[in-house]
C-alpha cells in the first residue's frame, strides 16, 4: 500500500513561492503518473496538474505559467513550484497517484486516483 506524503505548505504573502513535495513510499505501477489537486472550503476537489513517468506534464489553466510540477525518480517524488501565488490558490493541496492506463492524462482527467496524500494547507494572504 504507497503512503503519499506532502510537505511544504503554510502561510505565504500575495506574490510570493512555496514548493510542495510530495515522497511516496514505494514504487508501484500507479506512481508512474502522479499529481496535484486541491480543495479550499465550499469547493469541490480540483485538478491542478499531472506528469508521468517521462516527466511530461499538464498544468490546469488556473495556474498555467504560475505552477510547475516535476518528478524525482531517484526519490519516488514529485513537486509543485508556486510562484506568483493569489489568494485564490488558498487551498489544501492533495498529492495523488493516477490509475494506471494509457493515457495518464486522460485519467489525471477523469479523476481516476488511486490513493491520496493527507494534504497540505496553502495559504495566501
Amino acid at each position: 500500500h504507497v503512503q503519499l506524503v506532502e510537505s511544504g505548505g503554510g502561510p505565504v504573502q500575495a506574490g510570493g513561492s512555496l514548493r510542495l513535495s510530495c515522497a511516496a513510499s514505494l514504487y508501484t505501477a500507479s506512481s508512474i503518473c502522479m499529481a496535484w489537486f486541491r480543495q479550499s472550503p465550499g469547493n469541490e476537489r480540483e485538478r491542478v496538474a499531472a506528469i508521468n513517468f517521462d516527466g511530461h506534464t499538464r498544468t490546469e489553466d488556473s495556474v498555467r505559467g504560475r505552477f510547475t510540477i516535476s518528478r524525482d525518480r531517484s526519490k519516488n517524488a514529485i513537486y509543485l513550484q508556486m510562484d506568483a501565488l493569489k489568494p485564490e490558490d488558498t487551498a489544501m493541496y492533495y498529492c495523488a497517484t493516477i490509475r494506471p492506463s494509457v493515457d495518464c492524462f486522460w485519467s489525471f482527467l477523469k479523476g481516476h486516483v488511486v490513493q491520496w496524500g493527507q494534504g497540505t494547507q496553502v495559504t495566501v494572504s
